[in-house]
């Protein structure tokens, strides 16, 4: 039985269209789900949107329109995004959905056995932008005098009766679950902010709304919708079958390997959803990674009400997908804040893809069908096709492999790439352009070794772009079922390819140059 792995990114909040920001993490997630497939993992792969809260309410009103109709068009343009990004998810979870609140009533009950919920009235600070709770000493002072909070975002005062969760009798409980899982939350700077958080005390948390009704009713108190962040939570046990606990998918599945979220949620994640967790008796997942900000050109976060977002429909359009999706885990320290141009996108995508690995695959394929009449034969193997094989072998096995599973992307890429400066070193240095005159037999090892090397490459790179990889092993004639990480360790591949007579066609281009978008280019 393979090994479970379930992964999540953060349940978008939808009163606005996608931001490339989504993108970046969708495609991030989707690159870990793909690897781990890879490795012969049996992985879930959640996404979706959280449509509930007083955000969402008074955007509907705005507009004029019941809310219900401005979630189902948003949340609309969210998994449109994900399937134009060819992001591999299992399940698109809707927070509006029957099953969904039948998981947050769950939860809620849980919670309340144990205990841990009771009605108070609450007075404090409360910023509808991040849908959270701030103490006084957290808010900071704008250029006008108002105050702000942590994240910049405008506070109101508010004072209603509420439920409340016993959040601070589980200080000493998530002191000790930091310190006896030192990668629950990463990367380091993330988790050494929410210790100094938590170390500083903890307040109990309010937990129900009553100014608004758009929300999950909280059961048996008329008038209480659950805060926002109690059900936008639970999405992530909705996507494997919770309420039934007991139920295959759940126990398949959860807890999850990895919630993949922005370092602006991180304390909703790591504080706040063990908290409940724990007080519903349900295990923890195993790591919440929050992941740096994209970063428009000149250094601003992009949000909605910076006016500054980029809508990643369009990028996908002018770039290609699969370039934005190298460009994004390959030019970013996946963790830390990067911002991207059109020009760095143009350049990394013509550099590396076009250029590099994708003129390595043309001219080597071509060679074959035109000097070889694309017949693979058996040969013997130099010490130098030894040891070109050897680099790839180690990259494309270890090295990036190695890296990808701490979600360091853009370090597995460079081992990548490394490879594939290696295999263009080698072209260079053997010429088989000369060789097809003085030594023909030694012109067909030294291609068919770049055979050899360019099924391990586009295995390995094939969870970053799987399109494009797909279609170079379509040219090698690698079958669908051999593309995983163990088949890159497989002897015998080659001289049944031979044996079974495949033959190398006129190949089509893989990784055309981009160009720079007209409209781009001033």
């Amino acid at each position: 039985m393979r090994e479970p792995f379930y992964i999540t990114t953060a349940i978008n909040y939808p009163n606005g269209r996608p931001h490339i920001g989504h993108a970046y993490e969708g495609i991030a997630t989707d690159v870990m789900a793909r690897f781990q497939r890879l490795m012969g993992r049996d992985v879930r792969f959640i996404t979706g949107t959280d449509e509930h809260g007083l955000k969402m309410d008074q955007t509907a009103r705005k507009a004029g329109r019941a809310t219900i109709d401005l979630a189902d068009e948003m949340s609309g343009y969210f998994r449109e995004m994900a399937d134009v990004l060819n992001l591999s998810y299992d399940d698109f979870v809707r927070t509006t959905e029957p099953r969904h609140h039948a998981a947050s009533l769950e939860l809620w009950r849980r919670m309340k056995e144990a205990g841990d919920l009771y009605l108070d009235r609450y007075e404090g600070w409360y910023s509808v932008r991040d849908e959270a709770f701030y103490d006084e000493s957290e808010l900071v002072e704008g250029e006008g005098g108002e105050k702000l909070s942590p994240q910049g975002t405008p506070v109101e005062w508010t004072a209603e009766e509420t439920w409340f969760f016993r959040l601070s009798n589980y200080q000493d409980k998530l002191l000790a679950l930091y310190r006896d899982n030192p990668d629950f939350i990463r990367p380091e700077s993330r988790r050494n902010e929410v210790l100094r958080f938590v170390e500083g005390g903890l307040k109990d948390l309010s937990v129900s709304r009553t100014s608004f009704d758009w929300g999950v009713p909280v059961p048996d108190s008329d008038g209480h919708v659950m805060y926002v962040w109690v059900d936008a939570l639970t999405t992530y046990m909705t996507g494997v079958g919770f309420p039934d606990a007991d139920g295959e998918l759940f126990q398949r599945y959860w807890p999850a390997n990895i919630h993949m979220i922005g370092k602006d949620i991180v304390r909703f994640h790591t504080v706040y959803w063990p908290a409940f967790l724990m007080s519903a008796n349900l295990p923890l997942p195993q790591q919440v990674f929050g992941h740096g900000f994209l970063l428009a050109r000149g250094g601003e976060k992009m949000s909605k009400s910076a006016g500054n977002v980029v809508d990643p429909m369009a990028l996908a359009e002018q770039f290609e997908v699969e370039n934005l999706r190298y460009f994004f885990m390959r030019e970013i320290a996946f963790g830390q804040d990067g911002s991207y141009s059109p020009d760095a996108i143009v350049n990394r995508a013509n550099a590396e893809l076009a250029n590099s690995f994708g003129n390595l695959a043309q001219r080597t394929l071509s060679m074959i069908a035109k000097n070889m009449d694309g017949k693979l034969e058996a040969f013997e193997q130099s010490e130098e096709d030894k040891a070109l094989l050897a680099t790839v072998r180690t990259a494309c096995s270890n090295g990036l492999p190695d890296h990808f599973e701490r979600l360091a992307f853009s370090l597995g890429i460079e081992e990548w790439i490394r490879a594939v400066y290696a295999c263009n070193q080698y072209v260079d240095e053997q010429a088989p352009w000369t060789l097809r005159k003085t030594d023909p037999e030694r012109m067909k090892a030294v291609l068919q070794t770049l055979f050899l090397a360019l099924r391990d490459l586009a295995i390995a790179i094939s969870p970053v772009v799987p399109e494009k990889a797909g279609a170079l092993l379509d040219q090698l004639g690698i079958a669908a079922e051999a593309r995983d990480f163990a088949a890159l360790a497989s002897d015998g591949w080659f001289d049944d390819l031979v044996a079974s007579g495949f033959t190398v066609d006129k190949p089509t281009p893989i990784f055309p140059r981009l160009e720079m978008p007209e409209e781009m280019e001033s």
